[in-house]
């Protein structure tokens, strides 16, 4: 082989190379292309990345700046408590109305539903009741449908505030605090208005009644939900009179003989 021969031949080698390197890059250059100008493989791409970052994120974010968000959040709330309040009052008050409003609805229809009931015995004993006690039908209704239920009953010494018995359909906060802050508001009002030989007799808290009963050295407190009307007060009075005369007044200092008949008297 001549001289010329081999210099043809490195030449046609090493212009198939450069060749073949042009080539690959060229087709990965038309691969990127594709990759970035066509939508759907950009995102094939890229989407993994992304929901790997979001997730990272939503795992890290709560962890490191919870504590601080919580923080600032509880810190605003509490300096633009009037501001919140006015914002928030308008939805509560909406929600509050809308409420009110279905438990109306509920209410008006159970009234209707029993003066409807023209055949029932109650119907004809309501009519009776509401000729003699001048109260509506209606009131009578209502007054079937909220019945009054003793919920809690006190035996307090006068003047001391010593609970001496007491029972309960719920378990309640501290008894003993109970009897002695109704014993304080009982000597504030009555010391209040100077009016000797007057006793406190009813103490109204939102839903409940706290009737009163006042005897020589102990009172009664108990604690009644729904209707508080006259004929049940009257008939609480006779009931609380003859417990004290039968139980408490013979066993004054037998508190657990005296708190296993208030169970009796509370059911």
């Amino acid at each position: 082989m001549t001289e010329s021969q081999k210099l043809i031949l490195l030449k046609k080698l090493l212009l198939e190379e450069d060749r073949d390197f042009a080539n690959s890059i060229l087709q990965k250059l038309e691969l990127l292309e594709n990759t970035v100008n066509i939508e759907e493989n950009l995102s094939q791409k890229i989407n993994p990345i992304i929901d790997k970052k979001i997730e990272a994120f939503t795992e890290e974010v709560p962890r490191k700046l919870g504590p601080a968000i919580t923080e600032a959040l509880g810190f605003e709330i509490k300096n633009s408590q009037d501001k919140i309040v006015d914002v928030l009052f308008p939805i509560i008050g909406k929600m509050i109305k809308k409420y009110i409003q279905q438990e109306m609805k509920i209410l008006t229809e159970s009234i209707n539903n029993q003066l409807q009931n023209t055949f029932s015995f109650k119907k004809i004993s309501r009519k009776f009741k509401s000729i003699f006690s001048g109260a509506s039908e209606s009131e009578i209704i209502l007054s079937e449908l909220n019945k009054s239920k003793i919920e809690q009953i006190f035996i307090i010494e006068k003047g001391s505030g010593l609970l001496l018995s007491s029972t309960s359909n719920e378990g309640s906060i501290d008894r003993d605090m109970i009897a002695g802050m109704l014993t304080a508001i009982k000597s504030f009002v009555e010391d209040a208005f100077l009016k000797k030989d007057q006793n406190l007799e009813l103490i109204q808290y939102e839903l409940y009644n706290i009737h009163i009963q006042n005897f020589a050295s102990y009172y009664i407190a108990v604690v009644v939900s729904g209707v508080f009307d006259t004929n049940f007060k009257n008939e609480l009075e006779d009931s609380l009179f003859d417990f004290a005369s039968k139980h408490i007044n013979k066993n004054i200092s037998n508190s657990a003989y005296i708190t296993e008949k208030l169970k009796e008297l509370i059911k």
